[in-house]
């Protein structure tokens, strides 16, 4: 353990020392104990912590260790999960003030490949309530902070609010969060962290509390393309080969084997030192052997347009809410109230129209990937705002409308996407360049992912280390 920096160790590099007895499942629980213990409380990561079961879980691990058995790569790995997704034995809030109904912890095929190799949990992370946000506020339990401004209370992103900031805090490893317009990507994004929406359908979505079925899905968060690569390889259940084996063959890949898209629609507009940053960035690609050139993705403008106007889920949260959630609809969140209300004539009709509609950009959109291997551009436009910013529901859904800009319309097209922290904006805030791919090639944009790492250097490497993590 002497010669193991966890702070910068791959998720590969951990594994191999809890496998050849360099450190213990239980002596990483206890690193990551410690960083909440001080940390904690400024990083108000967790909606439910409990250090008694996170350590009965690395005991199991280590037993399973020290009888020869490997059961997977997340074996002893500290794992935090979305508060939106069920974990047997920890109560689910889903941002809510009290607990939902407890067939709501039941663990769905995404948590249950992580139980299977006896990942370590170590908490349930905050979330936006219902998933309803892109900035991470809720008004029942805070936002956690985003630990890249020591002396404002920035947006940590949503709707996985607290799941890039465990990942900052030092209590996790791997974060599992859920995306429906961008709420993995955009928490990866505003922390600095890399996170990855698999095309929707790729992930099972049972045990996650519904927002919108054509468009949900869990997605991993890590500090490194790498270790989401292997992550990702490690829950994905149509990978057949060994995770360890499909990480080393996505890394064999180089720059020159890729030609890139670059779609100038993402980079419209940004905040400071947003579109500067991306764009330094892939100079600085292009100038190691990496193809690019201009791209057009269609439809764009029309999916933003249709998010605008509720996109699919706020007809079938609508009919959540007021069914099922009927008991929960007095305690929701002014930011998510609003949005119901607005929803409160949605015809059925409407809801169908969209789904055709979407059906039809989705076929155009992969269409438009013929001569390219992915298209690029900023993950987000905006710098994470001061939670002081954005406290009235107007400022707040004015800010939220433009976060989800370049994710929302990578979901509604039916892509999948990887995020990777490339530089600091203006604010010195992360900014992350999304990869985006056609539906069902996440292989390919995770294997880019990590030929852009390998070339810029990880998050650590890059953009350093958040400053409240360097004072606490």
């Amino acid at each position: 353990m002497a010669n193991l920096d966890i702070d910068t160790a791959s998720l590969e590099t951990i594994g191999d020392a809890l496998r050849d007895g360099g450190i213990s499942a239980m002596a990483l629980a206890e690193w990551a104990i410690d960083n909440h213990e001080r940390r904690g409380e400024a990083f108000h990561a967790y909606k439910t912590w409990d250090p008694d079961k996170f350590r009965s879980q690395a005991v199991a691990a280590d037993g399973v260790f020290a009888a020869g058995v490997d059961l997977g790569p997340l074996q002893g790995i500290p794992v935090s999960v979305k508060d939106l997704i069920g974990v047997s034995g920890y109560p689910i809030f889903a941002g809510c003030p009290r607990p939902l109904p407890e067939k709501w912890q039941a663990e769905g095929p995404v948590v249950a490949a992580i139980r299977h190799q006896l990942g370590v949990i170590s908490g349930k992370s905050h979330t936006v309530q219902f998933a309803f946000g892109g900035m991470g506020v809720n008004q029942h339990w805070g936002a956690p902070r985003n630990p890249w401004d020591a002396k404002e209370h920035r947006a940590p992103g949503g709707s996985s609010s607290g799941a890039g900031v465990t990942l900052g805090e030092g209590s996790a490893l791997l974060a599992i969060g859920s995306d429906t317009a961008g709420s993995v990507r955009i928490p990866a994004s505003m922390t600095g962290n890399a996170g990855m929406r698999p095309t929707a359908g790729r992930w099972s979505t049972a045990g996650i509390v519904p927002l919108s079925s054509p468009l949900d899905t869990a997605g991993p968060l890590t500090r490194t393309a790498a270790d989401l690569a292997l992550a990702f390889a490690a829950i994905d259940p149509l990978i057949d080969e060994d995770a360890r084996a499909f990480t080393q063959r996505q890394r064999n890949a180089t720059l020159a084997d890729f030609r890139i898209g670059v779609c100038d629609w993402f980079f419209e507009d940004c905040d400071p030192g947003i579109a500067e940053g991306v764009k330094a960035a892939l100079d600085e690609l292009s100038q190691q052997g990496l193809r690019t050139s201009p791209a057009t993705l269609p439809h764009l403008d029309a999916a933003t347009e249709m998010f605008g106007k509720g996109g699919l889920h706020i007809g079938e949260f609508t009919n959540f809410i007021n069914g099922e959630m009927a008991d929960y609809r007095d305690d929701l969140d002014p930011t998510v109230a609003i949005r119901i209300r607005e929803a409160a004539t949605f015809p059925a009709s409407e809801h169908i129209e969209r789904l055709n509609m979407m059906d039809r950009m989705a076929l155009e959109a992969n269409a438009a990937f013929a001569g390219f291997h992915a298209m690029v551009g900023p993950t987000l436009p905006l710098t994470p705002p001061k939670i002081a910013d954005i406290e009235s529901s107007e400022a707040h859904l004015a800010a939220n409308f433009f976060c989800v800009r370049n994710t929302n319309t990578v979901s509604l097209l039916k892509l999948c996407a990887v995020t990777i922290p490339v530089a600091l904006d203006a604010a010195g805030m992360p900014v992350g360049l999304q990869i985006v791919c056609p539906g069902g090639q996440e292989e390919t944009a995770l294997a880019i992912a990590m030929a852009f790492e390998r070339t810029l250097g990880t998050s650590h490497e890059r953009i350093g280390v958040p400053p409240m993590c360097a004072a606490l």
